[in-house]
This record gives structure tokens, C-alpha cells and sequence, in this order.
């Protein structure tokens, strides 16, 4: 099982958009959960789990499953079943399998989701109140926009929201390295940087991190961009130095084109784990609003409706 990752900490100047003044409901009169914000990045929202509840999960696009923190799968009785392994950005690690009855988020209800036990530590010293995160084995069933201007989130079983939302639709694709379970889907999506040549760019879309993010390769596998990986500047955190600036970039998604991104890389990255597929991340944080179709497997960026 691979690409599941937690919090880096990792702070950059992430363009922020302003509220705007029009109205805050889902398009197709979708379901909305209002999110609180922790760190800029992490969007937390209330969930239930077996009925109980409710408890404070970050919502991740980059996580493919959901992750529990140890103290409440202790409080719920949570049957353990196995080990699997969890590669992160900061390394390899190891957490505890369970199977819940159910798991709720807002009027979304999933029966006999998978969960992972994890020690959730990055996130919890972030904010104390955070008990989990929801993966992409839960968000997937369900259409998602992240309206970082309204500060809304919307899950949609049906295709009411699909066809009120406008704008390109990139194609996921989709990844799968040998190691990886062939159920555990990724947001991933092919992008061109100026600086890395005519190949594509594979970017996991990520609402769990506040930058975009290059992975550091094998010298084989490195492409020239990661050669002009610099020291950043500043006062910084210690999980701050743990990442090298890179020239800031020109990134095409689609037909649209960004200019001036500044990504980062990892100043080491962990030898004893799987290959991964994708390059690095790309947060949602960029963008004013991110629609998701968990159904037809599309993202649109800043849509219209």
C-alpha cells in the first residue's frame, strides 16, 4: 500500500484567495459541511464513527485511506486486524488495520469502511482536537468540492452537483505500482513544469498539505529541476528545513497555465520504501474552488456553475 502520507508541515507563501460575497450553498443543492481551518492547510470537518461521535477528522485527498489516532480506537473498541505498511513523504512506517460498521460525514453514511491505526503525531500537535483523517476510501464514493472561498465542502451521492459544475475536466490517472492494492485509488493528474522538460508530471491532488511538492528520485530517476534544489531562506521550523526550494515554475494543467509556483523537495528522502509512481503533490490550497468526481474520475479547478 502506498502515497499515504500525513501532514509535512512544510509553510510556503501559497496564494490565498479572498471570500467572495455571493451565495454559499453546493451547487444542484448538494449536501454542505462547514470546515474549520487548522494551519491554513488542514480542513477538519465532524464524522461519526460506529455511531458514535461526533470527532474531528481532517479531510485528505492524499490520503488513499482513513486513519484513526490510537487513544480513539481505544475508546471505540476498535478490533485490530494485521498490519500494513504507510509511506509518507518523511518515511516508512507501519499501522494497525481495522474494519468499522460505519462511518459518517455530514448526511454521508459508508458501511464496512476500511481504517488504518495510526499515530496521527504531526497533525494532533497542530491542533489537539483532530482524532483522524478521512481517506479517499471514504471521499471517493462521493462527488467533493472544496470551496476554499466560502469556506464549504460538498459531498454528493448522485450527479446533482456533477452537472451544475462547469469548467475542463483533467482526467485522473491512474498509477499502480506492484506493491500498491489495486482498490486503493489516487488522485493523480498529468501536468507539465517548465522547468522538467516535455514529459508529463504526475501531481497527487492533495488537501492535506499547504505547497506543492516535487519527491526527490534516484540520481537514474531525477530529472534537471531537482538538480537546482537550494537551501530555503529565513527563519524555519525544524519540519521546515527538512524541504529544499526549487526555481519557482511555470505549471500547465490542461489548457491553463500558472505561472511562478514554487515548489519544494524533500532534502532526503527514504531509501527503504516502494518506488513511487507519482512525482510529488499538488495541494488544492491553490485554488479558489476544486471539484472532484469520485464517480467519473475527473477534477475540475476553480469551476463555474
Amino acid at each position: 500500500m502506498s502515497s499515504l502520507k500525513w501532514f509535512t508541515s512544510f509553510v510556503l507563501a501559497a496564494t490565498m484567495v479572498p471570500a467572495l460575497p455571493a451565495e454559499t450553498r453546493c451547487p444542484g443543492s448538494a449536501a454542505s459541511i462547514t470546515p474549520r481551518f487548522v494551519a491554513r492547510a488542514l480542513i477538519v470537518i465532524q464524522v461519526r464513527i460506529n455511531q458514535e461521535g461526533p470527532f474531528d477528522f481532517v479531510v485528505d485527498t492524499g490520503s488513499q485511506v482513513t486513519m484513526i489516532d490510537p487513544d480513539l480506537a481505544s475508546q471505540l473498541q476498535l478490533r485490530l486486524q494485521g498490519s500494513v505498511g504507510i509511506i509518507s513523504v518523511a518515511g516508512f512506517a507501519r499501522g494497525s488495520m481495522t474494519v468499522l460498521d460505519t462511518l459518517e460525514a455530514g448526511s454521508h453514511r459508508l458501511e464496512r469502511p476500511l481504517a488504518l491505526v495510526q499515530d496521527l503525531g504531526a497533525i494532533r500537535a497542530a491542533d489537539g482536537r483532530i482524532r483522524g483523517i478521512l481517506g479517499e476510501n471514504f471521499l471517493s464514493h462521493f462527488d467533493l468540492m472544496i470551496d476554499y472561498a466560502h469556506k464549504l465542502l460538498c459531498l454528493d451521492s448522485t450527479t446533482a452537483m456533477q452537472d451544475r459544475v462547469h469548467g475542463e475536466r483533467i482526467p485522473l490517472v491512474r498509477p499502480h505500482p506492484e506493491s500498491e492494492l489495486p482498490f486503493m485509488e489516487r488522485l493523480v493528474i498529468a501536468t507539465h513544469l517548465s522547468g522538467a522538460g516535455s514529459r508529463p508530471i504526475l501531481l497527487q491532488v492533495d488537501s492535506g498539505v499547504d505547497g506543492p511538492l516535487l519527491y526527490a528520485r534516484s540520481e537514474e530517476e531525477a530529472f534537471p529541476l531537482l538538480n537546482l534544489a537550494s537551501p530555503r531562506q529565513g527563519r524555519l521550523t525544524q519540519a521546515q528545513k527538512a524541504f529544499a526550494a526549487l526555481p519557482a515554475q511555470e505549471l500547465r494543467i490542461g489548457k491553463r497555465t500558472m505561472s511562478d509556483v514554487p515548489f519544494v523537495t524533500p532534502v532526503s528522502f527514504a531509501k527503504n520504501i516502494p518506488r513511487l509512481e507519482e512525482d510529488g503533490l499538488l495541494p488544492t490550497l491553490l485554488f479558489q474552488r476544486v471539484f472532484i468526481s469520485g464517480t467519473d474520475h475527473y477534477v475540475v479547478f476553480d469551476p463555474k456553475f
